[in-house]
């Protein structure tokens, strides 16, 4: 087949049994089986939005591997390939794809079209015709889809097919038989028998066919075949109509003799109900039941044009059913009730809603069968046209339904069992429906999940409430009264009730009031509208074990949940630990911004905590997931820092722990878990847990160092050595100590640091070579920064022999770092260079990256100080090359001054100017005051190089402010030489003399050489 418009081959799919993919005559190779079930996916829904979820379920069942979304994008990538224009024909949609197909390119799209004609057939009175509409229909069938190889997602869609085919059969040989066929039929009625042998129906035709035939003895057999199969299968006897049928044929009844065909007007009144009953009077006004629209209706304007796209897009084949799902309060019924109104005039013959009490307090969820019956009274159809049991109501239902332009919307709905009797089949109808739950098997419907309001629109609905003159006196309190609400419809609208209520409180008044999270959710409530009760209706609806983990997940103190450490609060395996995680965002107890994490809304947050109930032994789910995180950290620390020593026995194994294996993937586990460490490791060391809380802080310290993170670094230190003062383990109280030294130091309380570290010296000599070692270390990084550099030399020179003799290549290397720098700042260029290479080459072989790039700095500044400019350009540029300006960025900013400077010393002007700018942002919003003031010491000097003095004496002075107030004292010098320097080009020669004099002073009092001197 072409197209008629370009004359190319047309595209075409066949889906209605195996996969075929045709362009004009020419096969096409569609790929892989799983590139094949994504197709088919996309294929089964065509026109509409298939999310990425649903795709990885029908790839992979319930076993996807950790990468499925991004083999799912393969895939998709291959297709668009393999098939011709293919990216046009699958384009992506937000987080899903979607089939973009014309009406002959889809045998299913066929296959619903010639339905639709056969059904208006019907209903004009035109049997003949629907006969070859439904004998198009069954000439598109080759089986199940895929050939029933496509797994569970696929095959469910095509049980639904196959529902539909039968239907179709089951009409077509109904039809045929009233126009007056038989003996033809029952060869093709036993070969769909045959396949079908429990189907009732369907053997009703078979018998009928036999009997009008003149077959009458082979026609009561077949009922005997039926009933003592029904029985050896189900246990039950065949049901009434075919017993009735059998009584029938049984006895010659008339009403099943054999008949010419019938009238169009006799057989359309026996398919279709009397037209009053079914049709719009054209004289009535329709039916509109739609609650009213509110005001001030916010935001959800992407959501909002969805519904209306879908509402307005022209017919497919079938209803229009989507669906809008989200926690309660979350602003549904809103939405859809906005939308309805919206689209009312799209559906002239009316706009019904009925709340389904789904999730409605003190209230039973309403029976499909009444829900039905409110509907055709509705419509105006009298009791006595109406049947009575479930299943012909509903065939009445869509018969009624298809003949009216019908918007319903199913508001508040359970599950898809209640809703799936409501929906009308008529390709004119649109139903929307809202749940608290997505129901996914719903086949044929599009979901829309409704997040929570941002912060503009929840500032604006709070306005449009209050008005804007309440809100413009008050605009700080209202976006705080907007940040409490969470982006909770309902709570904005309980919160502006109560102000309107209370026309003396103020915004701030119900803000204080708020504050206290004990009693937030009591203070949501006004009259009959509780945040409270609403969570408890989602709360409720679940089964004992998932309000338990719902408990005992409210403990996990971190913004986003992953699997591996639900696991371990839980105290389940992975596998189980997913599936009660999916349940409670299924329920929309619990947000997901990101595939694999999990979040509470602050309010449900509170609700859970709210609900803790004594057997939920939160004391061991706690020791639980301290243990995760100590293995856990333990995990991503040896990824991260290679040559890193574990203290002591790992606790119980985990059995589900995240794969860190790879320093990337490491780090961003690290970043999104270390607000929950903080707090698992502060409430570790309130609960008594010392030694896990020791344990874990020091892991964390890890990555504290490397982000640059020093306050929160000297926070943990503390908690760490707390812990260890209430165990009996000197060499763990020495390490931590250290720790907390290091942090002392970072944040320039020098003099603290030094007696931190000279109490875990005291405790670990001889007890524990290793912390002594790292207490010796420590104890010359201080020495050095206050400018005591033979005492800096002395500890450093023990430290470094101890962790050679124990073999600690790691700590042995930042060591020699730490001694490379006195002796730079000394003068001792020579010495601090062989310390520096040596360093490096120890950090190359172990793969520490971010010590690396620091003894190549300083490699760097041996280099400048003989005067080897190139080989210190070399060593700056590896430096850089390595440089990650998230990890350690103040040590970042400061190889940025020192490029800089070589820069300029090499003659690039330009890129001198470039770096220096960059390494005083960088280190101005990520730097502490010792890394600032070298920053701006070395930036000083490339603008006094420069011919900018004045910018120079800026620059060194804030150096100098910085450094005195720590007292560190190599910076102080350098500050006061570079001011010294500045002043003379600006010829002030008095200050540049003082400037110079407290220089050279400084210099003596440490012992720096003539040639450390030099700037």
């Amino acid at each position: 087949m072409e197209s008629a418009a370009s004359g190319r081959p047309v595209v075409r799919f066949n889906i209605l049994g195996s996969l075929e993919g045709w362009c004009g005559e020419r096969r096409l190779r569609l790929g892989s089986p799983t590139q094949e079930r994504v197709l088919v996916t996309l294929l089964l829904e065509p026109g509409r939005m298939v999310p990425m979820t649903r795709l990885v379920a029908a790839a992979w069942d319930d076993e996807p591997p950790q990468t499925a979304s991004h083999q799912i994008r393969k895939c998709v990538a291959a297709l668009r390939t393999r098939i011709p224009d293919g990216a046009a024909l699958i384009v992506t949609d937000g987080a899903g794809y979607r089939a973009m197909l014309g009406e002959h390119q889809l045998d299913l799209h066929e296959f619903t079209e010639w339905s639709r004609q056969a059904r208006q057939a019907v209903a004009a009175g035109r049997p003949e015709d629907a006969v070859g509409h439904l004998r198009a229909c069954l000439d598109l069938w080759r089986g199940p889809v895929m050939a029933g190889a496509g797994g569970s997602v696929i095959s469910a869609a095509s049980a639904a097919l196959e529902e539909r085919h039968m239907a179709v059969a089951e009409q077509y040989f109904e039809l045929q038989l009233e126009l007056g066929q038989s003996g033809e039929l029952v060869g093709p009625l036993r070969e769909l028998v045959t396949a079908h042998p429990l189907r009732e129906t369907l053997r009703g035709r078979l018998m009928l066919a036999l009997y009008r035939a003149g077959r009458q003895a082979e026609a009561l057999e077949e009922f005997g075949r039926v009933r003592d199969l029904l029985v050896e299968e189900l246990g039950i006897d065949p049901g009434a109509e075919l017993t009735r049928l059998y009584e029938a044929i049984l006895r010659d009844s008339p009403e099943v003799a054999p008949r010419l065909p019938q009238s169009v007007a006799d057989r359309a009144a026996l398919l279709v109900p009397a037209p009053y009953a079914t049709q719009p009077s054209g004289t009535e006004p329709a039916p509109c039941t739609l609650p009213y629209d509110l005001p001030d209706f916010t935001g959800r304007d992407d959501e909002l044009a969805r519904l209306v796209t879908v509402g307005r897009a022209p017919a497919g084949g079938g209803a229009r059913i989507v669906g809008v799902d989200g926690m309660g309060g979350s602003g549904k019924t809103a939405l859809a009730v906005h939308a309805a109104h919206l689209l009312a005039p799209d559906y002239p013959d009316g706009q019904l809603f009925v709340d389904l009490r789904g999730f409605s307090p003190g209230e039973k969820a309403q029976e499909p069968g009444a829900v039905l019956l409110s509907l055709l009274h509705t419509l105006g159809i009298p009791d006595d046209r109406i049947p009575d049991d479930l299943e012909r109501r509903t065939t009445f239902w869509r018969t009624v339904s298809a003949q009216r332009k019908l918007l319903l919307l199913l508001d508040n709905a359970a599950d898809a069992a209640q809703v799936r009797p409501l929906l009308p089949a008529s390709e004119d109808c649109l139903a929307i429906l809202t749940s608290r739950v997505r129901m996914l098997d719903l086949d044929g419907s599009e979901w829309l999940s409704l997040g929570l309001l941002s912060a503009g629109d929840s500032t604006t609905l709070l306005t449009r409430m209050l008005g804007t003159g309440r809100t413009a006196a008050e605009p700080r309190a209202v976006d705080q009264l907007a940040r409490l609400c969470g982006g909770l419809p309902l709570a904005l609208r309980i919160t502006t009730a109560r102000l309107r209520n209370r026309p003396r409180w103020t915004v701030q008044y119900l803000v204080d009031r708020l504050a206290d999270e004990t009693r937030r959710l009591r203070e949501l409530s006004a009259g009959e509208r509780s945040v409270e009760a609403t969570l408890r209706l989602s709360y409720q609806a679940m089964d004992e074990d998932q309000r338990g983990a719902f408990r005992l997940l409210g403990l996990h103190p971190g913004s986003a949940i992953d699997v591996h450490s639900a696991a371990a609060l839980l105290g389940t395996d992975g596998r189980d630990a997913e599936d009660i995680l999916e349940g409670l965002l299924d329920a929309h107890l619990l947000e997901q911004h990101e595939a694999g994490l999990y979040g509470f809304h602050d309010l449900v947050r509170t609700y859970a905590l709210s609900v803790r109930e004594v057997e939920d032994d939160e004391e061991a789910a706690g020791e639980r997931l301290v243990s995760y995180y100590i293995q856990a950290t333990d995990r991503a620390c040896d990824t991260l820092f290679p040559g890193r020593s574990r203290y002591g026995d790992a606790p119980a194994a985990v059995p589900d722990l995240p794969r860190l294996d790879d320093g990337e993937q490491a780090l961003r586990w690290f970043d999104r878990e270390y607000e929950a460490l903080l707090a698992v490791v502060a409430q570790a060391g309130t609960q008594g847990l010392h030694r896990p809380a020791a344990l874990l802080a020091r892991n964390l310290l890890f990555y504290l160092d490397l982000r640059g993170r020093y306050e929160e670094f000297r926070v943990v230190g503390r908690i760490g050595v707390a812990a260890c003062r209430q165990l009996d383990d000197p060499a763990l109280l020495g390490i931590s100590l250290c720790n907390l030294a290091v942090a002392h130091w970072w944040l320039g309380d020098f003099q603290d640091g030094i007696t931190t570290a000279q109490e875990g010296l005291e405790l670990s000599g001889g007890a524990d070579p290793r912390s002594e070692a790292m207490c010796l270390d420590v104890l010359g990084l201080l020495h050095g920064s206050l400018g005591n550099f033979e005492q800096a030399r002395a500890y450093l020179d023990q430290g470094i022999a101890l962790h050679r003799e124990l073999g600690l290549s790691r700590m042995e290397a930042q060591a020699l770092v730490n001694l490379s720098t006195v002796q730079i700042w000394t003068g001792h260029y020579a010495e601090g260079a062989r310390n520096a290479a040596r360093a490096t080459e120890l950090n190359r072989r172990l793969g520490e990256r971010s010590n690396e790039i620091h003894s190549l700095t300083f490699l760097a500044l041996a280099h400048l100080g003989t005067g080897e400019d190139e080989r210190a350009r070399a060593c700056l540029a590896q430096a850089l090359e390595l440089c990650d300006e998230s990890r350690k960025p103040a040590n970042v900013a400061v190889v940025l001054a020192h490029w800089a400077r070589v820069c300029q010393r090499l003659g690039d002007v330009r890129s001198a100017a470039e770096h220096a700018e960059r390494a005083l942002d960088l280190v101005s919003a990520e730097g502490t005051a010792l890394r600032q003031a070298t920053v701006s010491n070395v930036v000083g000097l490339v603008h006094l190089r420069s011919g900018a003095p004045e910018r120079a004496m800026e620059l060194h002075g804030q150096a100098h402010e910085l450094a005195s107030r720590h007292g560190y004292r190599i910076e102080i010098a350098h500050a006061l030489h570079g001011m010294a320097e500045a002043a003379q080009a600006l010829d002030d020669e008095k200050t540049a003399q003082r400037h110079h004099a407290q220089a050279t002073a400084l210099y003596d009092a440490m012992g720096v050489t003539e040639e450390g001197r030099r700037l």
